[in-house]
């Protein structure tokens, strides 16, 4: 490869976490004219999720848990499209445009950084009654949809109407989900000072766990002070049972509880993008690439993979249990992105790549504002402490110098003025007004 005339076309599927740092990567390594890297991603910006939850509260504008991808990889060809089918044996992606239009792509090196997607059960009512958070647009709806109910609340004269609109259930008791309850109770709360006829008890939180424990993440201790934190806020906590039906928003539960919510959030997991299934490499039983500690996918040198897709073999544990992989988390994705940027380098000069190997540091949640828990360096940390960390170590990590002050200066003006609390509905629907005005 570190002989050939032309430049080697490096295309990178995926621009999240490990496609924008391993994006970057190469474009600051590269010489002139040593190789061209195209990034395909249905979206023109990597979303940042862990901020996710502080964004749907109010306490980050959400433009700036984004990062535009053009803005940053100006050495790159950024092509906004959504991946179709992987053909590696003609080295070939077929990729559908934004304008609706397919084309396929070739390639030199390919690295497939697709991610994940939200885990959806056959339950019945979940497609249609649930909403996810993964993505930047499900952060900003559920915000304004949130907010909304409390605005239906407070003008109707139906009782059963009004519990129903007060009523929010979260199923999945991870980060994500542990990390929205927290941040969307603390808003409500919030905002029931300004509404004269609803109070914070009047509103109903409901987390729903499969498991026997929340936050898998962290040791059991953490865990249970957890879920004795979130219950002390009122918040109802239903451990090791499951969802069995959300049809026209009645919730049943496999208990035997039921009760009526017109806002269900669905964070029970994730799976790898499912387009893997409509390629020729090799793929583990979870539907994950198969992975050498490298970041090379399996029999196939010239593609390269890391992140929720990949399962990569976690030297730091494979004494133990030589079947581990890496977890699929930021704090992974991002470090494997830089080092499968290096090794991409190393390989194109003619040399070879090196193993991966990170040791967990641990993990840490926000709990809502001045709240948090965390699990990291060996230590337990709550309260407020663990909230202070968290935010530390997130705007660390976030990408660029611009997207780190813009979110600072939302905590700071934050703290002097406190969050905005107003339900911006109309973007869900914004030509209602322009038809209605048509039709009179």
């Amino acid at each position: 490869m570190a002989a050939k005339s032309e430049p080697t076309r490096i295309l990178i599927l995926g621009g999240g976490y490990v496609g924008l740092y391993t994006a970057l990567g190469l474009q600051k390594m590269l010489r002139a004219n040593e190789a061209s890297v195209t990034v395909v991603d249905p979206q023109p910006h990597m979303t940042y999720q862990p901020f996710l939850p502080e964004a749907a509260a109010g306490a980050i504008e959400p433009r700036h848990v984004v990062v535009p991808l053009r803005r940053v990889l100006r050495r790159c060809h950024v092509l906004t499209a959504r991946v179709t089918k992987i053909e590696h044996e003609r080295k070939a992606v077929t990729v559908e445009a934004a304008d609706g239009h397919i084309e396929q792509l070739s390639y030199d090196v390919l690295v497939v950084a697709l991610g994940s997607v939200a885990r959806i059960l056959p339950i019945p009512g979940l497609a249609e009654q649930g909403i996810a958070f993964k993505t930047i647009g499900e952060a900003i709806y559920l915000r304004n949809h949130v907010l909304t109910k409390l605005d239906e609340a407070s003008s109707t004269l139906d009782p059963e109407l009004r519990k129903r609109l007060l009523t929010f259930t979260v199923v999945g008791g991870g980060f994500a989900g542990i990390e929205a309850l927290a941040e969307l109770e603390d808003m409500t709360r919030f905002a029931t000072r300004y509404y004269e006829n609803i109070e914070p008890e009047d509103i109903r939180w409901v987390l729903v766990e499969a498991a026997g424990r929340i936050l898998p993440e962290v040791r059991e201790t953490l865990g249970v002070w957890t879920a004795e934190q979130l219950e002390k806020r009122g918040i109802e906590v239903y451990l090791s049972t499951a969802a069995k039906s959300f049809e026209n928003g009645h919730v049943v539960l496999s208990d035997g509880t039921e009760f009526d919510s017109d806002t269900i959030i669905w964070t029970a997991g994730v799976k790898a993008n499912p387009v893997l299934a409509n390629s020729d490499l090799p793929l583990d039983k979870r539907g994950r690439l198969q992975a050498t500690a490298g970041l090379q996918v399996v029999g196939h040198p010239d593609v390269w993979t890391a992140g929720d897709i990949a399962a990569v073999p976690d030297l730091s544990r494979t004494e133990e249990d030589p079947t581990a992989t890496c977890p699929p988390n930021a704090q992974h994705a991002v470090r494997q992105a830089r080092h499968l940027a290096k090794n991409i380098i190393r390989v194109i000069r003619g040399g070879q790549p090196k193993d991966y190997v990170h040791e967990n540091l641990g993990a840490v949640a926000s709990l809502g504002l001045h709240k948090g828990v965390a699990d990291a360096l060996r230590m337990k940390i709550k309260g407020f402490p663990a909230w202070l960390f968290h935010r530390a170590y997130h705007v660390k990590a976030m990408p660029t110098f611009n997207r780190k002050v813009r979110i600072l200066l939302d905590w700071t003006l934050g703290g002097l003025f406190r969050r905005e609390v107003v339900a911006l509905g109309q973007i869900n629907n914004p030509k209602e007004e322009f038809a209605r005005a048509s039709q009179s």
